[in-house]
């Protein structure tokens, strides 16, 4: 699918997911996440793929100027930031960005999600890009960064003269498959039974 390095989305390195399909179901049903929405997310993937790279500008932008949050690509010695482990990541979001409007949730992307939050958390983070930067991803930095990585998402789904109603309606699917995804990616974070 692709050669991005620690891209590993449909691989046998990747465990399957504690959250079932049904329990993703009903996390569906619980942001009114429907057949609309992925038809939203699919029809954005026209307008983000041609954006990839200024939408990671503006992210990246936002996220090195916060030292709070660029800390979790810093150094754990220096703390100053790993320019090839930025480098790394920053390949995959830009898959994550077109695997987020492809809208394909299925057992291997759900297995996939557990896995990008393992790699958020103490139990596999670095071990991807072997980078010596910190040991976790603060789950109160995670979750937080749905608002500004949808807000900003925005603009971009406007720029290929859609109806002010499909645009609308393309944000509003970003904004809940960015609420599942982020979900789905707490649960190493969660104590073992209360997810």
């Amino acid at each position: 699918m692709s050669n991005i390095p620690g891209y590993t989305l449909g691989t046998a390195s990747v465990s399957r997911s504690p959250v079932t399909l049904a329990d993703f179901e009903q996390m569906k049903a619980s942001t009114l996440f429907g057949e609309e929405d992925v038809k939203y997310l699919r029809l954005s993937h026209d307008v983000v793929k041609d954006y990839v790279e200024q939408i990671l500008d503006v992210w990246y932008g936002f996220v090195g100027s916060q030292p709070h949050l660029l800390a979790s690509f810093t150094g754990k010695a220096d703390g100053k930031p790993l320019g090839d482990y930025l480098g790394g990541v920053r390949r995959r979001f830009g898959q994550w960005i077109l695997d987020t409007a492809r809208a394909e949730y299925d057992q291997k992307w759900l297995d996939y999600q557990h896995e990008v939050g393992l790699r958020h958390h103490r139990a596999k983070k670095n071990k991807t890009d072997g980078a010596p930067s910190t040991d976790i991803v603060p789950f109160r930095n995670l979750f937080a960064l749905i608002f500004p990585v949808t807000f900003t998402l925005r603009p971009f789904l406007a720029k290929k003269g859609h109806s002010s109603e499909d645009v609308e309606k393309m944000y509003a699917a970003w904004v809940k498959s960015c609420l599942l995804q982020l979900t789905l990616w707490s649960y190493p974070c969660v104590k073992e039974g209360d997810f």
